[in-house]
């Protein structure tokens, strides 16, 4: 995921009771990632709201705030139940992974250790470093979620040790309630960050009240943010062979921009950019004849890509255009840019590499 702002549809820890209600202000704002906590609202009234986020194209999550380990457990059994698409939060990831592992969600658990409620993360630093490392080595943790504004110590500096110890993206949650904090995590590398109370509160400087008001400005912030982005992108590219030379000579013009982000590639693609630009970082997938575009739809699927470049062929018939269109309903229905035409990959790079 790129650097995503996620709405928590809660206040002081615990979900909104008129939550299914704002989910249509906050589609009115522009939000697409809108979450809830485990307390607050009954069961049916928290599948409702995720229905609703599900309805619309919206990516739900929940994030446990329980801190017993039978609510604990409850909360990952709900959240298999409630189809959502990111689990946050949570300490016992070795329990909750089975009960999720055969769940396409994502499970973002807490690193270091978790107090009270509202909660709030216990030191020191280098404790939860190493809780965060120990977390993202487990096969079915997708990410991490970071109480980092809950931690009484130097913030910024733990965003940034806890961003680098792991590959796997890590979530800001609690307490973002300004844009210098929500510049900070850009900055440490983090994946996203979580916003609920603050929003509700309307304590953003937006240019009028109400809470689309709030949420604009907030994902006007994530604009800024995503130009000052530490996190290394994962970006998906791949040629017809007709076009092949188009994705080089793109790739080897972009080179310097691209040098520290991830490159995800069909099979023979990759060996043409690892040959045209050698010291970038390549990940090669099958060829595309040999499922290399489903790998990249899966990719897409998960949420794992920041955007897909597929210089296609429109003038002559592919046994691989199945694929293709597969792969682009895929980034359509799960909200990723997709690039078919070298002009269209400029407009993304301009967007992705303003500042960096």
């Amino acid at each position: 995921m790129a650097f995503d702002f996620i709405l928590m549809l809660t206040s002081n820890d615990r979900t909104i009771p008129d939550a299914r209600a704002r989910v249509d202000e906050a589609l009115e704002g522009g939000v697409r990632h809108i979450g809830f906590k485990d307390v607050g609202l009954p069961i049916d009234e928290l599948k409702a709201v995720a229905d609703a986020i599900r309805s619309v194209g919206g990516r739900s999550y929940l994030e446990v705030v329980s801190l017993d380990k039978d609510s604990e457990m409850a909360s990952a059994r709900a959240a298999v139940d409630l189809d959502v698409d990111c689990l946050l939060g949570g300490t016992r990831a070795d329990l909750v992974t089975e009960i999720t592992r055969h769940h396409p969600l994502r499970y973002y658990p807490f690193p270091g250790e978790i107090i009270g409620h509202p909660s709030v993360l216990k030191g020191p630093a280098s404790a939860i470093v190493t809780s965060a490392r120990q977390l993202a080595e487990l096969e079915h943790v997708h990410g991490l979620d970071l109480l980092a504004y809950r931690f009484d110590g130097d913030v910024p500096d733990l965003m940034r040790q806890v961003c680098a110890a792991v590959e796997k993206p890590v979530i800001m949650a609690g307490s973002v309630d300004s844009e210098d904090r929500v510049l900070d995590c850009a900055k440490a590398g983090a994946a996203g960050f979580t916003v609920g109370t603050a929003a509700f509160a309307e304590v953003f400087p937006a240019e009028g009240p109400g809470f689309p008001a709030q949420i604009r400005t907030i994902l006007e912030m994530t604009a800024k943010g995503k130009r000052q982005a530490a996190r290394p992108l994962q970006l998906a590219l791949a040629a017809h062979d007709s076009r092949k030379a188009h994705l080089r000579a793109w790739v080897t013009r972009f080179a310097h921009q691209l040098a520290g982000h991830r490159l995800v590639c069909t099979g023979g693609t990759g060996r043409m950019i690892h040959d045209a630009a050698p010291d970038l970082r390549v990940r090669r997938l099958q060829r595309g004849s040999r499922g290399g575009d489903q790998q990249l739809g899966a990719l897409v699927a998960t949420g794992e890509l920041d955007a897909v470049i597929f210089f296609a062929d429109p003038t002559q018939a592919h046994s691989g255009d199945v694929d293709m269109q597969a792969l682009t309903r895929l980034a359509m229905l799960h909200d990723t840019p997709v690039a078919l035409s070298p002009s269209a990959a400029d407009m993304i790079a301009a967007s992705l590499f303003a500042t960096k």
